[in-house]
């Protein structure tokens, strides 16, 4: 894993948010969250010192060779402006935007991640990911991603128009967890908890002093060891969560559009 290393300026925060799932579950309701964000990229820009997004931020993204999905525009729009602006955006891709390539990196400035990353910032560790396929069990979904990684299975999506591919691709989000609530997914499930159980593993071998991570789409904060934690991200859709860190504490906060 490489080093991301940022100093923050006085005054400054560095910011955590993932699974915007733009485009779920229709694009009435996508809208109206995408603006929110917006708002919410508003409200921090000034304190900015640099911005994480990490994963499933579209709900669905593929990248043909001259073709991206159509809307968001307000939303990319946003991320030049702060780019231009001075501030490093680094976006990471999860599950359901792991066929993101060059775009975001040659039109708008951010560069994207496909693995967890090592943020250093003064004397704190901090290990970054989506999560997705990472930690003990979801073997079905390990199985899956690996044929999605596939060069050979891309290649073959491709070979689909764009209106097809994209058709094809919306029926299978509509299935989205993200648009459901269950028992997994509103309530901490302890030793279940296979990003904490990660982190606590990956702790034995290699000192982090925060793990954060998205994927999980419940907003958690837990001791992991003694010296360390895990904080998964939550998501959009329900809870509008993120994560503040100044330097020496992290804070997993709500936005609010009052704020």
């Amino acid at each position: 894993m490489s080093e991301i290393k940022i100093d923050i300026s006085a005054d400054k925060k560095i910011y955590f948010a993932s699974d915007f799932h733009l485009g779920a579950p229709n694009k009435k309701e996508s809208l109206q969250r995408e603006l929110k964000i917006i708002n919410w990229l508003d409200s921090i820009k000034d304190t900015a010192e640099a911005i994480f997004l990490v994963g499933d931020i579209f709900d669905f993204w593929h990248e043909y060779k001259h073709v991206i999905p159509k809307g968001f525009i307000r939303f990319q729009g946003k991320l030049a402006e702060l780019v231009d602006a001075g501030i490093p955006i680094f976006f990471f891709t999860g599950n359901h935007d792991m066929w993101m390539f060059g775009y975001f990196t040659e039109e708008l400035g951010i560069p994207i991640f496909r693995k967890p990353q090592v943020l250093v910032s003064g004397n704190k560790r901090i290990l970054i990911g989506h999560g997705d396929g990472l930690g003990p069990g979801d073997y079905q979904y390990k199985i899956l991603k690996k044929i999605f990684e596939n060069k050979i299975c891309q290649w073959l999506f491709r070979q689909i128009h764009p209106d097809l591919g994209m058709r094809i691709a919306n029926k299978w989000s509509a299935q989205s967890r993200i648009s459901s609530s269950t028992e997994e997914t509103d309530n901490f499930l302890g030793e279940g908890e296979w990003l904490w159980t990660f982190a606590k593993e990956k702790e034995k071998e290699e000192h982090f002093d925060c793990y954060i991570f998205g994927h999980r789409h419940l907003p958690i904060d837990k001791p992991v060891g003694e010296n360390s934690r895990y904080i998964n991200l939550g998501e959009w859709v329900h809870f509008s969560t993120f994560v503040e860190f100044n330097g020496k504490d992290f804070a997993l906060k709500t936005f609010q559009e009052h704020d």
